[in-house]
C-alpha cells in the first residue's frame, strides 16, 4: 500500500524459505516494527508452524510475535493486492523464459528498484459493501 516491495528469488517455496523470508521482514525491512500486518494466501507452507520448524523454539517465539496474518479466502485469493502486485511482475518482467536464477534475481530487483521509485500502488476498489454482493456465499445470512 506504500508503493513499496520486498522481493526474493529462491531455489523452491519450502516453509524454511518462507520462515527466512519472514525474518528478513521483520529483522531488516521492518526493524523497528512492533506489529507486522501480513495478508497472505493459505498456501501450506504459509504459517506460524514453518517458523518453529525453520528456528530454535525462542526465535520463532519472538518473530511470531510481531506478526498479525490475515488469510485471504481459499477461493477469493484474488482479493489479495499481493497477487495483483505478482500479475504485475510477471508481465512486466517474467514475459519470457528466464533459465538462470542470478539473471532472475537481477531482473526482478530491477523491475522492484523501478517499480519503487516510480511509487506504484494498487489502486484499490473493491469494498466490503461490494464483497458482500459479489461474495454472498461466504457471508452469512440472517433471516429478518
Amino acid at each position: 500500500m506504500a508503493g513499496q516491495r520486498t522481493t526474493q528469488v529462491t531455489e523452491r517455496r519450502t516453509r524454511v524459505d518462507w520462515a527466512h523470508f519472514v525474518q528478513m521482514l521483520l529483522l531488516t525491512v521492518y526493524p523497528l516494527a512492533k506489529k507486522v500486518v501480513l495478508v497472505m494466501d493459505n498456501l501450506n507452507t504459509h504459517g506460524i508452524a514453518s517458523l518453529y520448524e525453520a528456528f530454535a523454539p525462542e526465535m520463532a517465539l519472538a518473530l511470531a510475535n510481531r506478526l498479525e496474518i490475515h488469510y485471504t479466502p481459499k477461493h477469493g485469493s484474488w482479493l489479495n493486492m499481493a497477487e495483483t502486485e505478482l500479475s504485475v511482475l510477471s508481465r512486466q518482467c517474467l514475459d519470457r523464459r528466464i533459465d538462470d536464477r542470478d539473471l532472475m534475481a537481477r531482473e526482478i530487483a530491477a523491475w522492484q528498484t523501478a517499480r519503487d521509485a516510480a511509487n506504484a500502488t494498487i489502486n484499490w476498489q473493491f469494498r466490503t459493501a461490494d464483497a458482500r454482493i459479489k461474495l454472498k456465499r461466504l457471508y452469512p445470512s440472517f433471516g429478518v
